[in-house]
C-alpha cells in the first residue's frame, strides 16, 4: 500500500505535538498503560489501521504482554485472558468505536460496567483514548498510511 499524503499530523505544524499531549494528559489518570494499549489496538482492529495495529501489538509486547492476549484480543469475550476491568474497557472501547451501530451508541449497561471498575477521573482518560485512537485511526486509513512507517 502506498500512502496518498504524508500523515496529516506531520503536515500540520503543531498537530502531533497536540494529539501526544493529549494522550499525556491521561498518564495521572488511574488507569493501567496495558488497559490503555489494549483498547487501542482493539479500536485499530475495528477501523482496520494497519500503522495503529501493528504499532499497539508492539508496544504490548514490548510491556511484557503475554502473545496470546495479543493474538486473542479481537475476540476478547471469548477468552480467559482479560480481567473483568479490562473486559469493561474493552467494551466501552468498541461501544465509543461503533457509534453509528445501534440506537443507544453506548448502553448504560456498557457504561455502568465501566464505572465499575473505573473511578471518574480513570473513565475521563479512557474515553479520551477512545477519541484520540479513533482519530488517529481515521487519519491513517484515510491516507492510507502503511504499516511500518511510523517507527
Amino acid at each position: 500500500m502506498q500512502a496518498r499524503i504524508k500523515s496529516p499530523v506531520m503536515l500540520i505544524p503543531g498537530a502531533l505535538q497536540a494529539f501526544l499531549a493529549l494522550d499525556k494528559s491521561t498518564e495521572a489518570a488511574d488507569l493501567p498503560y496495558v488497559t490503555r494499549k489494549l483498547v487501542h489496538l482493539r479500536a485499530s482492529q475495528i477501523n482496520s489501521c494497519s500503522v495503529c495495529v501493528d504499532m499497539h501489538a508492539r508496544e504490548l509486547k514490548k510491556a511484557g504482554e503475554k502473545e496470546e492476549r495479543i493474538f486473542a484480543l479481537a475476540a476478547w469475550r471469548e477468552t480467559p485472558y482479560f480481567t473483568d476491568a479490562e473486559r469493561a474497557a474493552l467494551a466501552l472501547a468498541e461501544a465509543g468505536t461503533r457509534l453509528a451501530d445501534r440506537p443507544d451508541a453506548v448502553p448504560d449497561d456498557i457504561w455502568e460496567e465501566a464505572a465499575r471498575h473505573y473511578d471518574e477521573k480513570a473513565l475521563a482518560a479512557l474515553v479520551i483514548q477512545i477519541a484520540l485512537i479513533n482519530a488517529f485511526n481515521r487519519l491513517n486509513a484515510t491516507t492510507r498510511q502503511p504499516v511500518g512507517a511510523w517507527g
